[in-house]
């Protein structure tokens, strides 16, 4: 990776304000030489009934990345981060899909959501913790899930795989048999589009490679 000290010589590293494990492998696969640290927010995910999706994972995401500041503070670091907030939602006719409640809400989505598309929406945040400055931005992907029987959605629910999961399925792990093919990139369905986040980080000086 290159990594330009002159703009950006305070920058000390990178954090990912999330629990998620399939966002910090994303980061990991990205093999920055800023250290990366993971740190996990506890924020308000409630939204505004006008908001359109697209301004619900960007304002999402930014929460996360803002909850992260005071965290650092505490911790007294030397130095700016970089804080990383993301944030993901499934939509359906309009609907927002999130975490399923319980298998059964998990099988009732599942159900929608069989032989159709939907569109996965996700938002990357970027905030310097030093000086307050946010850069977000977002992408949509287009999945065609395949129809299902009752029996194969009962069987995939029984795996427990949906339960943390926007839209009750995971497209990098058992969800990929169930989608048939998508439009646009497919690490924003995981839940981090790193085209979008390269080219943030770019505005920062901080290449891949």
């Amino acid at each position: 990776m290159a990594y330009n000290q002159s703009r950006n010589e305070a920058i000390s590293q990178l954090v990912l304000a999330s629990s998620s494990p399939r966002r910090k492998e994303l980061v990991a696969s990205l093999d920055l030489s800023l250290p990366v640290y993971i740190l996990s927010t506890d924020t308000d995910e409630t939204i505004e009934a006008g908001w359109s999706p697209a301004q619900v994972v960007e304002q999402l995401s930014l929460r996360k990345a803002n909850a992260a500041i005071p965290m650092l503070q505490q911790k007294q670091e030397d130095g700016a981060s970089i804080i990383i907030g993301a944030d993901t939602i499934v939509v359906l006719d309009g609907d927002v899909l999130g975490k399923p409640a319980d298998d059964e809400e998990a099988k009732s989505m599942l159900r929608r959501l069989q032989g159709r598309w939907h569109e996965v929406y996700s938002g990357v945040a970027c905030v310097n913790s030093a000086t307050g400055e946010a850069k977000v931005a977002h992408r949509m992907t287009k999945v065609m899930m395949k129809p299902l029987s009752e029996n194969q959605i009962a069987r995939y629910a029984a795996t427990g795989e949906p339960r943390d999961k926007a839209g009750s399925y995971g497209i990098q792990g058992l969800g990929s048999t169930i989608v048939e093919r998508i439009d646009g990139c497919y690490f924003n369905v995981v839940g981090l589009p790193l085209s979008l986040l390269s080219d943030m980080l770019a505005t920062y000086d901080i290449a891949v490679f």
